[in-house]
């Protein structure tokens, strides 16, 4: 769904631009945010078509607050959240297999560091197309 209105919500510059220049190459329109704080600013500013959103920002459980606290939120419970993280390079810790979990970790979509932008873009599309 080009035109899509796409935040990304990551602490690393690097990863944030990188997944920027793939999304923008499929004309969707891409924001970011570095933090939580600023990253749930954002959200209610701007009401993007879908958050991609990292894990570990500030703290370690950032992501999974945020995306607690967006489904929680009658505003922001229908924005799908897609999560992509190198949590288990850091910790080997697996957190997939509990992706969409509503009390534990209820995200849409859930993918790996690093991530493949064909495997990006698909998701990207699978979730914005589940919107509608």
């Amino acid at each position: 769904m080009e035109n899509s209105k796409i935040l990304i919500v990551d602490d690393d510059v690097d990863i944030t631009q990188a997944i920027r220049a793939i999304l923008k190459s499929s004309d969707y329109s891409v924001d970011t945010a570095s933090s939580k704080g600023e990253g749930l600013e954002k959200i209610k500013a701007e009401k993007p078509d879908l958050l991609i959103l990292d894990v570990m920002m500030d703290t370690w459980q950032d992501g999974f607050e945020m995306s607690r606290e967006l489904k929680k939120s009658p505003e922001t419970k229908d924005i799908p959240i897609l999560m992509i993280t190198g949590v288990k390079g850091k910790t080997g810790i697996e957190f997939k297999s509990t992706a969409g979990d509503p009390t534990w970790l209820p995200v849409d979509g859930f993918l790996d560091k690093p991530v493949e932008p064909k495997q990006l873009l698909d998701e990207v599309a699978k979730l914005l197309a589940k919107k509608d």
